[in-house]
Protein backbone atom coordinates (compact mmCIF):
# COMPACT_ATOMS: atom_id res chain seq x y z
CA UNK A 1 0.00 0.00 0.00
CA UNK A 2 1.38 3.50 -1.04
CA UNK A 3 2.33 5.68 1.80
CA UNK A 4 -0.20 8.50 1.33
CA UNK A 5 -2.82 5.34 1.64
CA UNK A 6 -1.32 4.44 4.69
CA UNK A 7 -1.40 7.69 6.30
CA UNK A 8 -5.45 8.19 5.25
CA UNK A 9 -6.20 5.20 7.63
CA UNK A 10 -4.22 7.22 10.42
CA UNK A 11 -5.62 7.73 13.03
CA UNK A 12 -6.48 3.72 13.80
CA UNK A 13 -9.54 3.28 15.10
CA UNK A 14 -10.90 1.52 18.34
CA UNK A 15 -12.15 -1.44 16.45
CA UNK A 16 -8.64 -1.94 15.39
CA UNK A 17 -6.73 -1.08 18.90
CA UNK A 18 -5.75 -4.64 20.19
CA UNK A 19 -4.84 -5.22 23.85
CA UNK A 20 -1.68 -6.90 24.82
CA UNK A 21 -2.83 -10.04 25.39
CA UNK A 22 -3.75 -10.53 21.87
CA UNK A 23 -0.96 -12.02 19.93
CA UNK A 24 1.12 -10.08 17.73
CA UNK A 25 0.83 -10.84 13.97
CA UNK A 26 2.79 -10.77 10.60
CA UNK A 27 0.02 -8.25 9.19
CA UNK A 28 0.58 -5.98 12.73
CA UNK A 29 4.75 -5.44 11.90
CA UNK A 30 3.92 -5.26 8.23
CA UNK A 31 1.50 -2.22 9.23
CA UNK A 32 4.09 -1.07 11.40
CA UNK A 33 6.54 -0.95 8.46
CA UNK A 34 4.11 0.73 5.99
CA UNK A 35 3.66 3.27 8.24
CA UNK A 36 7.25 4.03 9.05
CA UNK A 37 8.35 3.70 5.67
CA UNK A 38 10.26 0.85 5.86
CA UNK A 39 10.54 -2.07 3.65
CA UNK A 40 11.57 -5.55 4.95
CA UNK A 41 12.43 -8.42 3.78
CA UNK A 42 10.33 -11.76 4.85
CA UNK A 43 12.87 -12.62 7.10
CA UNK A 44 12.77 -9.42 8.54
CA UNK A 45 9.28 -9.66 9.23
CA UNK A 46 9.69 -13.00 10.84
CA UNK A 47 12.43 -11.92 13.12
CA UNK A 48 10.37 -8.37 13.87
CA UNK A 49 6.88 -10.79 14.98
CA UNK A 50 9.08 -12.69 17.04
CA UNK A 51 11.17 -9.90 18.69
CA UNK A 52 8.23 -7.39 19.22
CA UNK A 53 6.13 -9.91 20.37
CA UNK A 54 8.36 -10.99 23.27
CA UNK A 55 9.20 -7.38 23.78
CA UNK A 56 5.21 -7.00 24.31
CA UNK A 57 4.73 -10.41 26.47
CA UNK A 58 7.56 -8.73 28.86
CA UNK A 59 5.45 -5.50 29.21
CA UNK A 60 2.68 -7.19 30.04
CA UNK A 61 4.52 -9.02 32.86
CA UNK A 62 5.81 -5.32 34.14
CA UNK A 63 2.08 -4.52 34.41
CA UNK A 64 0.99 -7.23 36.55
CA UNK A 65 3.57 -5.80 38.88
CA UNK A 66 1.54 -5.23 41.94
CA UNK A 67 2.78 -1.09 42.61
CA UNK A 68 -0.30 -0.67 45.14
CA UNK A 69 2.40 0.39 48.17
CA UNK A 70 4.90 2.28 45.57
CA UNK A 71 4.09 6.16 45.38
CA UNK A 72 4.48 7.46 42.03
CA UNK A 73 7.40 9.42 41.51
CA UNK A 74 7.79 12.41 38.94
CA UNK A 75 11.99 12.00 39.23
CA UNK A 76 14.21 8.89 38.96
CA UNK A 77 16.64 10.91 41.19
CA UNK A 78 14.26 11.56 44.32
CA UNK A 79 14.98 13.78 46.41
CA UNK A 80 18.51 14.32 45.29
CA UNK A 81 18.64 18.01 43.75
CA UNK A 82 19.17 18.61 40.12
CA UNK A 83 20.62 21.69 40.38
CA UNK A 84 23.43 21.95 42.57
CA UNK A 85 25.26 25.06 42.71
CA UNK A 86 28.37 26.02 40.83
CA UNK A 87 31.58 25.23 42.66
CA UNK A 88 35.25 25.55 41.42
CA UNK A 89 36.99 22.43 41.14
CA UNK A 90 40.83 21.54 40.42
CA UNK A 91 41.07 20.24 36.95
CA UNK A 92 43.98 17.90 35.58
CA UNK A 93 46.84 19.44 34.29
CA UNK A 94 46.53 20.67 30.44
CA UNK A 95 49.82 18.69 29.43
CA UNK A 96 48.45 15.66 31.31
CA UNK A 97 45.36 15.78 29.27
CA UNK A 98 46.67 16.33 26.27
CA UNK A 99 49.34 13.51 26.79
CA UNK A 100 46.44 11.11 26.61
CA UNK A 101 45.21 12.89 23.35
CA UNK A 102 44.96 10.69 20.10
CA UNK A 103 46.26 13.78 18.18
CA UNK A 104 46.84 16.78 20.46
CA UNK A 105 48.53 20.23 19.58
CA UNK A 106 49.98 21.48 22.37
CA UNK A 107 51.41 24.44 21.16
CA UNK A 108 47.94 25.26 20.85
CA UNK A 109 46.26 23.82 24.18
CA UNK A 110 43.75 22.00 22.11
CA UNK A 111 42.78 18.94 20.51
CA UNK A 112 42.75 17.89 17.10
CA UNK A 113 39.67 16.14 15.60
CA UNK A 114 39.04 14.79 12.17
CA UNK A 115 37.05 17.08 10.09
CA UNK A 116 32.90 16.81 10.35
CA UNK A 117 30.67 19.29 8.35
CA UNK A 118 32.37 20.58 4.90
Amino acid sequence: MPRREALLKWPIQSTSIRRMSEPLTRADVERIAELASLELTEGEVEVFTRQLAEILAYAEQVQRIDTAGVPPTAHVLGTLPVNRPDEPHKSLPRDEVLASAPDPAPEAGLFRVPRVIG
